[in-house]
């Protein structure tokens, strides 16, 4: 079990700062390990990042595709909390559990098509423009 965050007399603590970074680390890396759907998030981002490097978007194209592809990679990391939880909670069938990790990933779903609509409204017309 981890030790408590935080100094026992409340001062702020670096090394803890640090240390709650390496647990957040931990995560998105079990995240990966678990989670096949969390590679193709990964390849998704890697190669809209790429698109828009080569086709040199502005800030604000920027900020849109960060925010989408920011809140796909949350509700995934949400998502694959709320499935180890209930594995943990109820390791047989339970048709509650089911519903909860169907409902977790609808979310993650509608995170993963807003975020290629706002996708392709960005870069198509950069993309179409090449093209012509």
């Amino acid at each position: 079990m981890r030790r408590a965050e935080g100094r026992a007399d409340g001062r702020f603590s670096l090394r803890q700062r640090l240390q709650s970074f390496r647990y957040a680390g931990s995560g998105i890396a079990f995240m990966l390990r678990t989670q096949h759907n969390a590679w193709i998030h990964l390849a998704c981002t890697l190669v809209v990042g790429a698109l828009g490097l080569a086709l040199r978007i502005s800030a604000a194209d920027w900020r849109w595709l960060l925010v989408a592809m920011a809140l796909v990679w949350l509700a995934e990391l949400i998502n694959t909390a709320i499935e180890f939880v209930c594995d943990l909670v109820s390791p047989a069938h339970d048709e509650r559990v089911r519903r909860a990790k169907d409902l977790a990933a609808g979310a993650v779903l509608v995170c993963a098509l807003t975020a290629a609509v706002l996708g392709a409204l960005t870069l198509w017309p950069r993309l179409s423009a090449l093209a012509l």
